[in-house]
């Protein structure tokens, strides 16, 4: 029987070690994956592909699909999960929850009294300069004080084995429906791996979510009216807006089934005009409000700003909100978190050079070679220049770039992104990956999905993991306490076909509790939408 790993060698991409997720040595797995690496040994490549066929199946029958230069694919999915044990997710997930109370407090100050440009913590050209700082979100008070209702935050982990941010998304941050989606379907797939491990449950997002957005609403608004508002079918994350919007049990609208009467939001229904409280816009600002931004967005809905700022209506997230995720803002994170917890940050930032900085910026250009360059407004992944990838050419059209406006870029330092054992052909191969832990905040908490999307650059040496250049994504497990052996008829299991679509394998304990509480949540089985790209609004879901 051929062994999956055969052939699997740790990666030191540019002579820098990688930290490897599954293994602490060659052949030698970590504690945390010791029963995950003997199950996955028991499996011959014929068994795993059949595996992989039933996941593609399902997704392609169910529309967990994206698009891809212009083809609609299945999520992809790779079957073997990152493993976080509890002990490494602690930090983690406190470190996250003190990130976004510091961009929090940020938002609410510089769109306030600016009390932290005065004293001269944050300059005030970062300020007039970002693309996404709005005047018109002034005089906005979020009724019970939160701006970022849900948030993404981008972490490495480096070849020290510390977790880095890279960046955070506190706009309209995506993917967390295909965090429940890969449990849902890991736990169809591969039954007998959650009877080895204990994996703390992600399926009570939409709910939790839910109760953020009604904590948010207008003091007044009784018993408020959420709805989800997406720029249509043609948007490449509408899977995701649907998704939640069922998951909730809310409306999903579009601009055109919402209007103004004088500073009130309303729906138009089959049942008449009906007000709404709470808009959980996946729409970014530019096509939001088309009296405050580009007026010939037909995708937003006019005056809903104004009613906002007359507190009828609780906009998620607030506008603006982008100021705070601007990729220069990112390098005064770990500032601010000092300014204003009077904290020290628990994870740090990846080492980034300012580049208005003259001294930086020369220093930049003698090492472009050796360095990441990225655009301060860019997303998805578009315009990243890994240096020691680079052409000649690249190199110099990227110098042009810096001298000629060097507040649009920002230069990291090259972080040998952790890998883990991945799909390749008939085989496991190290591929490097990311995570996006997802934060939910109801004005008294912030709750962090345990575990949120791993991502991961599917081409060999490849450091690009997002959706959209081609990345893929595994399940992500935030276990707890002892694993325990895999049990004779687990083993049975592994051994047998993979499950067909539609099948229900009996579960062991973890995968029960999990499915418990997605019963509990939503009844109804999930709205299939296509993913197609095309149209403006959000970017995908990675």
């Amino acid at each position: 029987m051929a062994d999956l790993f055969e052939g699997y060698e740790l990666a030191a991409p540019q002579g820098l070690t990688a930290w490897d997720e599954m293994f602490d040595a060659p052949g030698v797995p970590r504690p945390s994956t010791r029963i995950l690496h003997e199950a996955l040994q028991g499996l011959t490549a014929v068994d795993f592909e059949s595996r992989c066929t039933a996941r593609d199946r399902t997704f392609r029958d169910r529309g967990i699909t994206f698009q891809l230069s212009g083809e609609e694919r299945p999520w992809p999915l790779d079957l073997v999960p990152r493993i976080i044990p509890e002990d490494e997710w602690a930090p983690l997930e406190a470190g996250v929850t003190q990130r976004v109370q510091a961009l929090e407090a940020f938002l609410a100050d510089v769109y306030g009294a600016g009390q932290i440009l005065a004293d001269g913590v944050i300059p005030h050209r970062l300020v007039t300069t970002s693309a996404h700082f709005h005047r018109s979100a002034f005089g906005i008070d979020p009724p019970n004080g939160v701006r970022i209702h849900v948030a993404g935050i981008d972490v490495v982990r480096g070849g020290d084995g510390r977790f880095y941010v890279l960046e955070d998304n506190i706009r309209s941050p995506s993917g967390i429906s295909y965090v429940i989606e890969n449990r849902r379907s890991m736990a169809r797939i591969f039954p007998e791996l959650f009877a080895s491990h204990r994996v703390l449950p992600v399926g009570s997002y939409p709910a939790r979510l839910l109760d953020a957005l009604r904590c948010a609403a207008p003091s007044s608004a009784g018993e408020p009216t959420v709805v989800v508002l997406t720029p249509g079918v043609y948007n490449s994350a509408y899977f995701e807006h649907s998704f939640l919007a069922q998951q909730m049990g809310v409306e999903l609208v579009e601009g055109r089934d919402l209007f103004c009467r004088g500073d009130t939001l309303y729906m138009r229904t089959t049942e008449g005009e009906r007000r709404v409280d709470v808009v959980y816009r996946r729409i970014d600002d530019d096509y939001l409000d088309p009296l405050h931004f580009r007026p010939e967005s037909s995708l937003g809905c006019p005056g809903v700003l104004n009613a906002a700022r007359a507190g009828t209506v609780t906009i998620a997230n607030a506008v603006g909100n982008g100021i705070a995720d601007d990729k220069l803002a990112y390098t005064y994170v770990p500032d601010m978190i000092r300014y204003y917890l009077g904290e020290e940050p628990i994870l740090p930032n990846v080492e980034t050079y300012r580049l208005e900085d003259r001294d930086q910026l020369a220093y930049v250009l003698e090492r472009l070679d050796r360095l990441v360059l990225k655009p301060v407004f860019g997303s998805g992944g578009y315009g990243i220049l890994i240096g020691s990838q680079a052409t000649d050419a690249e190199l110099a059209a990227a110098r042009s770039r810096l001298e000629a406006d060097p507040r649009d870029w920002i230069a990291q330092e090259l972080v040998p992104l952790s890998t883990a054992p991945t799909k390749a052909d008939d085989h496991l191969a190290p591929r490097h990956l990311d995570l996006r832990p997802f934060a939910v905040n109801d004005g008294n908490k912030i709750w962090v999905v345990p575990g949120g999307l791993t991502r991961v650059a599917l081409p060999a040496g490849g450091m690009v993991v997002n959706s959209s250049q081609g990345g893929g994504s595994k399940d992500t497990w935030v276990t707890v306490g002892e694993h325990r052996p895999i049990p004779p008829r687990a083993r049975r299991i592994a051994a047998s076909p993979a499950p067909r679509t539609g099948s229900r394998p009996e579960p062991g304990p973890a995968v029960q509790s999990e499915q418990d509480l997605q019963q509990q949540q939503q009844q109804q089985q999930q709205v299939a939408g296509p993913e197609a790209a095309g149209r403006q609004g959000e970017a995908g879901p990675c």
